[in-house]
């Protein structure tokens, strides 16, 4: 299938009561989007990359009784998995749609990486758009616009990153639930390519620093 676009029942299935019941509202509604969607991204973004990328969809294996409040696909360089690679992220909560670069807590690798950003943080904050959002739990809804960030905030955040290993680093975008780009797929596919692209930088310093 192409992608369409996100639609207004894919949030809704967030509100859905069970584990079993929005499990399969995921895997109808959400799924096939994701795998359309991270085709294309994946594609683009091994030749951003220079080499070969995966595409990995959250499966919410694990879960045995609460029900997920989100979900997400995530590209790797790595074909087993993505949550001890840098990699990107596209996914939804009831409210929101976030493309982001993640670097989460399984990261083997957080303290070289956090302390090769520290180093280039100058450089660092050039590369992020103003716009763009930052995130310490990629289980939690709340961000920070980047452009608010003090060059005090940043070493803060990014020695939390180094030093508590349940702290993660998040930067890209949120588009709410009702924005017209997201019920377009064309332009959100393209708005999510150029996303990829503006943080590929990111994401080689931290491949360099593994």
């Amino acid at each position: 299938m192409s992608f369409t676009g996100f639609a207004p029942t894919d949030f809704a299935t967030f509100t859905i009561d069970g584990l079993e019941n929005r499990m399969i509202a995921i895997k109808e509604r959400i799924q096939p989007k994701f795998k359309a969607l991270g085709d294309i991204l994946c594609n683009e973004t091994a030749m951003l990359a220079g080499n070969e990328m995966y595409l990995h969809i959250a499966r919410h294996a694990r879960r045995k009784v609460n029900a997920p409040k989100d979900t997400w696909l995530a590209i790797s360089n790595n074909k087993r998995g993505y949550k001890q690679h840098p990699h990107f992220q596209v996914g939804l909560f009831d409210d929101h749609v976030f493309v982001w670069f993640a670097l989460i807590y399984e990261l083997p690798h957080k303290k070289a990486i956090a302390e090769s950003y520290l180093r280039q943080l100058t450089k660092i904050k050039k590369l992020i758009p103003k716009d763009y959002v930052i995130s310490f739990d990629h289980m939690q809804k709340e961000s920070v616009t980047s452009g608010k960030l003090s060059e005090k905030e940043w070493k803060h955040g990014l020695e939390r990153f180094r030093d508590i290993q349940k702290v993660e680093l998040l930067i890209g975008r949120h588009f709410l639930a009702d924005d017209p780009i997201l019920q377009d797929g064309e332009a959100f596919s393209q708005e999510a390519k150029s996303i990829v692209e503006s943080l590929i930088p990111l994401y080689k310093m931290a491949c360099a620093a593994s």
